[in-house]
Parts: C-alpha cells; sequence; structure tokens
C-alpha cells in the first residue's frame, strides 16, 4: 500500500472515530444507563425450578412481590436469576418463596442477596472514581514514557475506547454493571498494550530515520506492527466471543463490552494514536553534539 493512500486512511479513521466519539458522549448524556442492581440497589436470587417453568409464568407470579423493576434471567434449563428494585426482608423472602411455589412446587431458592441503594450509589461513585484513577496512573505512566506528543496520542486513543464502549451501553441500553465496569477497566489495559506498541515504533523510526517525513515515518509504523496487532486482536477477539456465545446472560455483558473495546483500541491505536502526533508537530529528536576529541 502506498504511503500516500495509507495517509489518506489513517486520517479518515481518525476523524470517522472522532465524531464517533462526540456521538457517544451526547448518547450517555442524553439516555445515561441502565443501572444494574449492584449501582441502584435491591433483591437479586436465583431459584431452581422444573427444566419446563417458563420466565414469563415466573414474572406473573412476582407481580405482586416485586415493587420496581423486575427481572427474570434462566441461565440454563430450570436455573433463573430474578432481580427487582425492592429490597426483601423475611417477610418478603417468605413472599417470594411463595409465589414461586405456585408455578413449580419443587422450587429451591439456592441463593439471595440485598443490595441497600446507599451502598448501590457508593458502587457507583467508587467505579467511576476507578475509571479516573486507572485514567490518571496510565497519563502519569505516559508522560514519562514518551515524548508529550505520543503520550498525548495514546492518551486519546484510550479515551476514545472508554467512551465507545460506554456509548454501546448508553444506545442498547443494556445493564450496566459491576461485571461491565471490569470490563472497561480491561479494555483500558488492553488498548493501551496496543497504542504503546505502535507508539514504541514510531520513537524508533523517529531516532532511526530523521530524514523522512513524520507521515512517512507513522505509515512505516503502523505497517511493521500490523502483522502483530492483528494477530493478538484476533484471537483475544475469538476468545471473548467464545465467552459472548457460551458464557451465558452472566457473562453477556462482559463480554459484550469486551469485543467492543478491542474492535475500537485496535483502530484508534492506528488512527487517533498516530494522527495526533502528527497534529501537535512532533519532529524527530536533535541529534546530540559530537565532542571533538582532546589531544
Amino acid at each position: 500500500m502506498k504511503s500516500v493512500n495509507l495517509t489518506k486512511v489513517r486520517h479518515l479513521m481518525s476523524l470517522f472515530s472522532v465524531l464517533l466519539m462526540l456521538l457517544c458522549v451526547a448518547l450517555i448524556g442524553i439516555r445515561g444507563f441502565n443501572l444494574g442492581l449492584d449501582f441502584t440497589g435491591g433483591a437479586y436470587a436465583e431459584v431452581a425450578m422444573a427444566t419446563d417453568t417458563q420466565v414469563n409464568a415466573i414474572e406473573t407470579a412476582l407481580q405482586s412481590v416485586a415493587k420496581g423493576s423486575l427481572s427474570v434471567v434462566e441461565t440454563e434449563p430450570g436455573r433463573f436469576v430474578i432481580r427487582m428494585g425492592n429490597q426483601l426482608d423475611s417477610a418478603g423472602l417468605d413472599n417470594l418463596k411463595a409465589a414461586l411455589f405456585k408455578v413449580d412446587e419443587s422450587m429451591q431458592l439456592l441463593d439471595s442477596d440485598s443490595v441497600s441503594s446507599q451502598v448501590g450509589e457508593e458502587l457507583y461513585e467508587q467505579g467511576g472514581l476507578a475509571v479516573l484513577v486507572a485514567m490518571l496512573c496510565i497519563m502519569g505512566y505516559l508522560s514519562l514514557r514518551f515524548e508529550w506528543r505520543l503520550a498525548c496520542g495514546a492518551l486519546l486513543a484510550l479515551v476514545h475506547d472508554v467512551v465507545l464502549v460506554l456509548g454501546v451501553f448508553a444506545l442498547t441500553g443494556m445493564e450496566f454493571n459491576l461485571t461491565v465496569l471490569a470490563a472497561v477497566l480491561a479494555v483500558l489495559g488492553y488498548s493501551l498494550n496496543d497504542s504503546i506498541i505502535i507508539a514504541d515504533r514510531m520513537r524508533e523510526l523517529l531516532r532511526a530515520k530523521p530524514e523522512l517525513k513524520v507521515t512517512q515515518i507513522n505509515n512505516d509504523a503502523v505497517a511493521q506492527t500490523f502483522s502483530r496487532t492483528m494477530v493478538t486482536s484476533g484471537t483475544t477477539l475469538m476468545t471473548v466471543g467464545a465467552l459472548w456465545l457460551l458464557g451465558g446472560d452472566a457473562l453477556e455483558g462482559f463480554a459484550i463490552a469486551m469485543f467492543v473495546g478491542i474492535v475500537t483500541g485496535t483502530l484508534s491505536s492506528i488512527s487517533v494514536g498516530t494522527v495526533l502526533p502528527e497534529l501537535l508537530g512532533i519532529k524527530p529528536p536533535s541529534p546530540e553534539p559530537v565532542l571533538a576529541d582532546t589531544p
């Protein structure tokens, strides 16, 4: 591929990435997130029932018990996870069992728990703080590891990946819980690794070939790391895809967040991570002065 064409591709990808990031920011501000039980508070119960039990039959039976939101998910044949917006005390738990016994007399309560709204709010705040602290630590590492223009490119790529993952959940309305938050933090680490590889190659080429244009150096850096990036991303996507298809509803949110993050992380490290240093005017380092030999 000619360098001119590759430069145009990188710039178009970067423009598309920035527009997509702005769109996701707007979606997050307008639609918000469908927060799960971990953040909103409520009750959780896991039950074992007959394999022919229908989800809608359980939902109908629990209408008198549940207050607020109600979600029933069949994790495997005969096993159901019930989430309600209200907390359950001992009397409420007895009412839950009585309602489920009407659907299946052989019902077994495997697990139950309640999260108060105050605890859920604290978890939400602490989760956001964890993402912020991770970003600040990464910023500090990049500022020490790379020249500031390269560091800015890698940092913007990280912000791009996180915003796109959050934008997908805001757009689709999928449940955002602690599992998804863990995936967002994992995406940060994965995207950082990808961005560092390309930034490090750019730095090496700037030192080795200072006579070349910056656009040519960036094109060479992308071309030389492309096969490694595709192999790493491809194998990781196969693993995440297996989790998505076979992990069930419990891991669906985590797998989707990871899948989106890996795809966007690969694209942003090539586009945003290389184009921003160009726009900021990155240059090859000045050659070190040669000292004359003393007689």
